[in-house]
């Protein structure tokens, strides 16, 4: 298993951010030896509760096609396999081929982010995001010079692109198995379970107080109210250039 493994976590960085022309989905599919049965056995022995939603396997098959990596990768598994995972009931939402309740493909998310039409390299690649607006992406070359391939968090705390020194396999097995409390330490409220279930995956929580800023540093005094995903993904952004961050 540990060769299978480390065989696997080496196929998305080659796979994806070195190709050029687009492979039909039939190329796409690795019915000899794909990555989903060694994902599931991940997802079955984790630790932290983890739910897979339902795909529409016509969808599945284009949003496949749309990010061009094959289901012999974790990530081409859960695209295809999957209308995306909710982990620890629903914080944090891994992209998949999109679903009910997570209505954003993988590469329909990214296209107008991290790159503009569907064959293109991107700079990063959006794998996941949270409840409270953090999001997880793999670093092409735009979120640092180094550390290509690697998961960064976009953390709505300081606004700031965090290398987690993670690739995408291990990010699976993070959130998998992961102490989730302790990454977001001082970002949960009381009952916050509760309040995650009313969310679907095109929504977050917005606070005020900014998270950010000195006065938003309790999130147990800061006022938090539900909005789209993608107009708070557009703040987040707009704030890192307003800032000088970006």
């Amino acid at each position: 298993m540990k060769t299978v493994t480390a065989f696997i976590l080496f196929i998305f960085p080659f796979t994806l951010f070195g190709q050029t022309l687009m492979k039909e989905t039939d190329e796409l599919i690795n019915k000899d030896d794909p990555g989903w049965p060694i994902v599931q056995l991940w997802i079955d022995s984790a630790k932290n509760k983890v739910e897979i939603l339902p795909r529409d396997s016509t969808g599945a098959k284009i949003a496949l096609y749309k990010t061009q990596v094959t289901t012999r990768s974790p990530m081409g598994s859960i695209i295809y396999q999957t209308g995306g995972l909710l982990i620890d009931n629903g914080w944090i939402r891994i992209l998949g081929s999109g679903s009910l309740r997570l209505n954003r493909s993988l590469p329909d998310w990214n296209k107008g982010k991290s790159f503009n039409d569907f064959g293109e390299r991107p700079s990063f690649l959006l794998i996941a995001d949270d409840a409270i607006g953090g999001y997880f992406a793999i670093n092409a070359g735009f979120l640092a010079k180094e550390n290509i391939g690697k998961v960064y968090y976009l953390s709505p705390d300081n606004l700031e692109w965090e290398f987690l020194d993670l690739n995408y396999s291990e990010f699976l097995l993070f959130c998998f198995n992961g102490n989730l409390d302790a990454f977001y330490e001082k970002l949960r409220w009381q009952n916050w379970k509760e309040d995650v279930a009313q969310l679907t995956g095109d929504k977050v929580y917005f606070f005020y107080p900014f998270l950010w800023t000195k006065e938003g540093k309790d999130i147990s005094k800061v006022s938090r109210k539900i909005i789209s995903i993608e107009e708070h993904y557009s703040i987040s952004i707009e704030t890192r250039k307003q800032l000088g961050i970006e």
